[in-house]
Protein backbone atom coordinates (compact mmCIF):
# COMPACT_ATOMS: atom_id res chain seq x y z
CA UNK A 1 0.00 0.00 0.00
CA UNK A 2 0.83 3.71 -0.29
CA UNK A 3 -0.31 6.91 0.92
CA UNK A 4 -1.13 10.45 -1.02
CA UNK A 5 -1.55 13.05 1.39
CA UNK A 6 -4.43 15.46 -0.83
CA UNK A 7 -6.99 17.38 -0.17
CA UNK A 8 -5.90 18.02 3.73
CA UNK A 9 -6.04 14.10 4.77
CA UNK A 10 -4.43 11.11 4.01
CA UNK A 11 -5.32 8.31 1.03
CA UNK A 12 -4.08 5.21 0.89
CA UNK A 13 -4.57 3.52 -1.91
CA UNK A 14 -2.55 0.06 -4.20
CA UNK A 15 -1.16 0.49 -7.24
CA UNK A 16 0.05 -2.40 -10.10
CA UNK A 17 0.79 -2.43 -13.35
CA UNK A 18 2.52 0.06 -16.38
CA UNK A 19 1.96 1.22 -19.49
CA UNK A 20 1.27 4.04 -21.92
CA UNK A 21 -2.89 3.40 -22.13
CA UNK A 22 -5.05 5.30 -19.79
CA UNK A 23 -4.59 4.32 -16.58
CA UNK A 24 -7.65 2.59 -14.74
CA UNK A 25 -8.84 3.71 -11.06
CA UNK A 26 -11.27 1.61 -9.17
CA UNK A 27 -13.69 3.31 -6.91
CA UNK A 28 -15.10 0.94 -3.99
CA UNK A 29 -18.42 1.14 -2.64
CA UNK A 30 -19.82 1.23 0.71
CA UNK A 31 -19.08 0.07 2.84
CA UNK A 32 -16.06 -1.68 1.81
CA UNK A 33 -12.48 -0.52 1.19
CA UNK A 34 -10.22 -0.94 -1.72
CA UNK A 35 -9.83 -4.62 -1.42
CA UNK A 36 -12.94 -5.49 -2.81
CA UNK A 37 -10.82 -5.27 -6.04
CA UNK A 38 -8.32 -7.69 -5.26
CA UNK A 39 -9.43 -9.19 -8.67
CA UNK A 40 -9.11 -6.29 -10.66
CA UNK A 41 -5.61 -5.90 -9.51
CA UNK A 42 -3.87 -7.24 -12.50
CA UNK A 43 -0.52 -5.96 -13.74
CA UNK A 44 -1.52 -7.45 -17.75
CA UNK A 45 -3.64 -4.72 -18.82
CA UNK A 46 -1.28 -2.30 -20.40
CA UNK A 47 -1.81 0.44 -18.21
CA UNK A 48 -1.73 1.45 -14.18
CA UNK A 49 -3.97 0.20 -11.86
CA UNK A 50 -5.18 2.35 -9.06
CA UNK A 51 -7.13 1.32 -6.22
CA UNK A 52 -7.36 3.78 -2.99
CA UNK A 53 -9.22 3.83 0.14
CA UNK A 54 -12.00 6.64 -0.47
CA UNK A 55 -11.84 9.01 2.91
CA UNK A 56 -13.46 7.35 5.68
CA UNK A 57 -12.82 4.13 5.17
CA UNK A 58 -10.07 1.43 4.78
CA UNK A 59 -6.58 3.25 5.62
CA UNK A 60 -7.57 6.55 4.16
CA UNK A 61 -8.53 9.43 6.99
CA UNK A 62 -11.86 9.55 8.90
CA UNK A 63 -13.36 12.61 8.35
CA UNK A 64 -16.93 12.76 10.94
CA UNK A 65 -19.92 14.74 9.73
CA UNK A 66 -21.07 14.83 6.04
CA UNK A 67 -19.36 13.68 2.90
CA UNK A 68 -20.82 14.69 -0.10
CA UNK A 69 -20.07 12.61 -3.34
CA UNK A 70 -18.54 15.59 -4.75
CA UNK A 71 -15.94 15.27 -2.03
CA UNK A 72 -15.05 11.93 -3.02
CA UNK A 73 -14.67 13.00 -6.71
CA UNK A 74 -12.32 16.02 -6.11
CA UNK A 75 -9.85 13.87 -3.53
CA UNK A 76 -10.15 11.30 -6.26
CA UNK A 77 -9.07 14.10 -9.03
CA UNK A 78 -6.22 14.84 -6.72
CA UNK A 79 -4.61 11.45 -5.93
CA UNK A 80 -4.89 11.72 -9.83
CA UNK A 81 -3.03 14.84 -9.92
CA UNK A 82 -0.42 13.64 -7.11
CA UNK A 83 0.19 10.72 -9.39
CA UNK A 84 0.86 12.72 -12.51
CA UNK A 85 -2.15 11.29 -14.14
CA UNK A 86 -3.90 13.35 -16.53
CA UNK A 87 -7.29 11.37 -17.93
CA UNK A 88 -8.45 8.01 -16.24
CA UNK A 89 -11.04 5.37 -17.45
CA UNK A 90 -12.98 4.96 -13.53
CA UNK A 91 -14.62 1.99 -12.39
CA UNK A 92 -17.17 2.51 -10.13
CA UNK A 93 -19.69 -0.17 -7.80
CA UNK A 94 -22.32 1.24 -6.48
CA UNK A 95 -21.45 4.14 -4.21
CA UNK A 96 -18.89 4.17 -6.13
CA UNK A 97 -20.25 4.51 -9.33
CA UNK A 98 -22.19 7.62 -8.26
CA UNK A 99 -18.79 8.86 -7.50
CA UNK A 100 -17.85 8.17 -11.26
CA UNK A 101 -21.12 9.80 -11.80
CA UNK A 102 -19.91 12.99 -10.20
CA UNK A 103 -16.32 12.94 -11.38
CA UNK A 104 -17.42 12.92 -15.00
CA UNK A 105 -20.20 16.21 -13.85
CA UNK A 106 -17.12 17.61 -12.57
CA UNK A 107 -14.46 16.94 -14.81
CA UNK A 108 -15.32 15.63 -17.83
CA UNK A 109 -12.51 15.69 -20.34
CA UNK A 110 -10.34 13.56 -17.21
CA UNK A 111 -12.45 10.46 -18.15
CA UNK A 112 -11.47 8.24 -20.67
CA UNK A 113 -14.32 5.89 -20.35
CA UNK A 114 -16.76 4.64 -17.27
CA UNK A 115 -17.43 1.47 -15.74
CA UNK A 116 -20.97 1.48 -13.91
CA UNK A 117 -21.24 -1.39 -11.44
CA UNK A 118 -24.44 -1.97 -9.70
CA UNK A 119 -25.47 1.36 -9.34
CA UNK A 120 -27.86 3.80 -10.81
CA UNK A 121 -28.35 7.53 -11.65
CA UNK A 122 -31.36 8.76 -9.93
CA UNK A 123 -31.20 11.60 -7.14
CA UNK A 124 -32.31 10.74 -3.33
CA UNK A 125 -36.40 9.81 -2.43
CA UNK A 126 -37.57 11.95 0.78
CA UNK A 127 -38.41 8.29 1.92
CA UNK A 128 -34.45 7.26 1.06
CA UNK A 129 -32.92 10.50 2.13
CA UNK A 130 -34.69 9.55 5.63
CA UNK A 131 -33.38 6.21 5.40
CA UNK A 132 -29.87 6.63 4.76
CA UNK A 133 -30.12 9.50 7.85
CA UNK A 134 -31.45 6.41 10.52
CA UNK A 135 -29.06 4.36 9.31
CA UNK A 136 -25.99 6.45 9.59
CA UNK A 137 -27.63 7.20 13.39
CA UNK A 138 -27.68 3.63 13.81
CA UNK A 139 -24.04 3.10 13.00
CA UNK A 140 -22.86 5.65 14.90
CA UNK A 141 -25.15 4.69 18.35
CA UNK A 142 -24.37 0.75 17.40
CA UNK A 143 -21.30 0.39 14.99
CA UNK A 144 -20.87 -1.81 12.08
CA UNK A 145 -21.38 -5.29 13.46
CA UNK A 146 -25.70 -5.60 13.13
CA UNK A 147 -25.51 -3.81 9.72
CA UNK A 148 -23.05 -6.14 8.13
CA UNK A 149 -24.66 -9.30 9.31
CA UNK A 150 -27.56 -8.30 8.22
CA UNK A 151 -26.98 -7.29 4.71
CA UNK A 152 -24.03 -10.28 4.39
CA UNK A 153 -26.67 -12.65 1.72
CA UNK A 154 -27.69 -9.27 -0.50
CA UNK A 155 -24.45 -8.15 -1.12
CA UNK A 156 -23.65 -11.62 -1.66
CA UNK A 157 -25.94 -13.55 -3.24
CA UNK A 158 -27.05 -16.05 -0.69
CA UNK A 159 -26.20 -19.55 -3.42
CA UNK A 160 -22.73 -17.76 -2.84
CA UNK A 161 -22.42 -17.41 0.72
CA UNK A 162 -22.69 -21.09 1.04
CA UNK A 163 -20.84 -21.78 -2.79
CA UNK A 164 -17.96 -19.25 -1.96
CA UNK A 165 -16.97 -19.02 1.87
CA UNK A 166 -13.87 -17.11 0.93
CA UNK A 167 -15.78 -14.65 -0.77
CA UNK A 168 -18.35 -14.46 1.95
CA UNK A 169 -15.93 -14.08 4.58
CA UNK A 170 -13.74 -11.29 2.32
CA UNK A 171 -17.04 -9.09 2.48
CA UNK A 172 -17.84 -9.38 6.14
CA UNK A 173 -14.55 -8.43 6.91
CA UNK A 174 -14.97 -5.48 5.23
CA UNK A 175 -17.72 -4.01 6.08
CA UNK A 176 -17.10 -5.55 9.72
CA UNK A 177 -13.54 -2.83 9.77
CA UNK A 178 -15.46 0.06 7.90
CA UNK A 179 -15.23 2.71 10.39
CA UNK A 180 -18.84 3.94 11.62
CA UNK A 181 -18.19 7.40 11.55
CA UNK A 182 -16.86 7.04 7.54
CA UNK A 183 -19.35 5.13 7.06
CA UNK A 184 -21.72 7.24 8.41
CA UNK A 185 -20.35 10.56 6.57
CA UNK A 186 -20.88 8.61 3.53
CA UNK A 187 -24.68 7.47 3.97
CA UNK A 188 -25.37 11.53 4.84
CA UNK A 189 -23.59 12.51 1.48
CA UNK A 190 -25.55 9.99 -0.71
CA UNK A 191 -28.99 11.21 0.78
CA UNK A 192 -28.09 14.57 -0.62
CA UNK A 193 -26.97 13.41 -3.92
CA UNK A 194 -28.46 15.26 -7.28
CA UNK A 195 -30.13 13.08 -9.63
CA UNK A 196 -27.33 12.36 -12.79
CA UNK A 197 -29.83 11.39 -15.34
CA UNK A 198 -29.59 14.58 -17.14
CA UNK A 199 -26.33 14.06 -17.04
CA UNK A 200 -25.76 11.15 -19.13
CA UNK A 201 -26.98 11.82 -22.20
CA UNK A 202 -23.78 13.75 -22.16
CA UNK A 203 -21.11 10.80 -21.77
CA UNK A 204 -18.84 10.57 -24.99
CA UNK A 205 -16.51 7.91 -23.99
CA UNK A 206 -17.12 3.82 -23.56
CA UNK A 207 -19.20 3.02 -21.12
CA UNK A 208 -19.58 -0.35 -19.90
CA UNK A 209 -22.85 -0.65 -17.54
CA UNK A 210 -22.02 -4.14 -15.50
CA UNK A 211 -24.97 -5.72 -12.91
CA UNK A 212 -25.91 -8.93 -10.83
CA UNK A 213 -28.14 -10.81 -12.38
CA UNK A 214 -29.11 -11.20 -8.67
CA UNK A 215 -28.79 -7.52 -7.12
CA UNK A 216 -31.80 -6.79 -5.12
CA UNK A 217 -30.32 -3.40 -4.15
CA UNK A 218 -29.78 -1.90 -7.94
CA UNK A 219 -31.51 -4.23 -9.75
CA UNK A 220 -31.07 -4.81 -13.59
CA UNK A 221 -33.92 -2.50 -14.02
CA UNK A 222 -31.54 0.28 -13.03
CA UNK A 223 -28.66 -0.97 -15.30
CA UNK A 224 -30.92 -0.76 -17.82
CA UNK A 225 -32.00 2.58 -17.19
CA UNK A 226 -28.20 3.94 -17.48
CA UNK A 227 -28.01 1.90 -20.68
CA UNK A 228 -30.94 3.09 -22.18
CA UNK A 229 -29.60 6.90 -21.82
CA UNK A 230 -25.80 6.93 -21.96
CA UNK A 231 -24.98 7.36 -26.06
CA UNK A 232 -23.19 4.16 -27.07
CA UNK A 233 -23.21 1.85 -23.92
CA UNK A 234 -22.70 -1.75 -23.66
CA UNK A 235 -24.71 -3.63 -21.00
CA UNK A 236 -23.37 -6.76 -19.20
CA UNK A 237 -25.44 -9.00 -16.67
CA UNK A 238 -23.65 -11.18 -15.01
CA UNK A 239 -25.18 -14.66 -14.04
CA UNK A 240 -24.58 -16.33 -10.53
CA UNK A 241 -23.65 -12.82 -8.69
CA UNK A 242 -25.68 -10.15 -6.46
CA UNK A 243 -24.12 -6.82 -5.74
CA UNK A 244 -20.70 -7.65 -6.25
CA UNK A 245 -20.65 -9.16 -9.26
CA UNK A 246 -16.57 -8.45 -9.28
CA UNK A 247 -16.06 -10.49 -6.40
CA UNK A 248 -18.74 -13.81 -7.21
CA UNK A 249 -17.83 -13.68 -10.72
CA UNK A 250 -14.27 -12.37 -11.00
CA UNK A 251 -13.78 -13.99 -14.40
CA UNK A 252 -16.92 -12.91 -16.22
CA UNK A 253 -16.37 -9.31 -14.64
CA UNK A 254 -12.68 -9.19 -16.08
CA UNK A 255 -13.71 -10.25 -19.61
CA UNK A 256 -16.28 -6.96 -19.44
CA UNK A 257 -13.95 -4.80 -18.15
CA UNK A 258 -11.27 -6.32 -20.59
CA UNK A 259 -13.52 -4.92 -23.34
CA UNK A 260 -14.25 -2.02 -21.92
CA UNK A 261 -10.40 -1.22 -22.05
CA UNK A 262 -9.67 -2.66 -25.07
CA UNK A 263 -12.24 -0.08 -26.77
CA UNK A 264 -11.14 2.83 -25.33
CA UNK A 265 -7.08 1.88 -26.84
CA UNK A 266 -8.92 1.42 -29.83
CA UNK A 267 -9.93 5.11 -30.17
CA UNK A 268 -12.82 6.97 -31.38
CA UNK A 269 -12.97 5.84 -34.86
CA UNK A 270 -13.25 1.97 -33.85
CA UNK A 271 -16.16 2.60 -31.41
CA UNK A 272 -18.09 4.17 -33.67
CA UNK A 273 -18.68 0.69 -34.83
CA UNK A 274 -18.49 -1.06 -31.43
CA UNK A 275 -20.94 1.36 -30.58
CA UNK A 276 -23.56 0.40 -33.48
CA UNK A 277 -23.04 -3.24 -32.35
CA UNK A 278 -23.79 -2.65 -28.25
CA UNK A 279 -27.62 -3.10 -28.60
CA UNK A 280 -26.86 -7.03 -30.08
CA UNK A 281 -23.93 -7.63 -27.95
CA UNK A 282 -26.33 -6.86 -24.90
CA UNK A 283 -28.92 -9.20 -26.35
CA UNK A 284 -26.83 -11.52 -26.35
CA UNK A 285 -25.32 -11.25 -22.81
CA UNK A 286 -28.56 -11.41 -21.53
CA UNK A 287 -29.94 -14.29 -22.91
Amino acid sequence: MSTAFVNGITLGYDEVGSGGAEPLLLVHGHPFDRSMWQPQLRADTGRRVIAPDLRGYGASDVVPGVTPLETFARDLAALLDHLGIGRAVLCGLSMGGQIVLEFHRLLPDRVAGIVLADTFAQGETPQGRKERNDRADRLLREGMAGYAHEVLDSMVAPANVAALPDVAAHVLRMMLAAPPEGAAAALRGRAERPDYTGTLGGVRVPTLVVVGRDDGFTPVSDAEYLHARIPGARLEVIEGAAHLPNLERPAAFNRALDGLLAAVSAGPAARTGAAARSTAATDVTKR
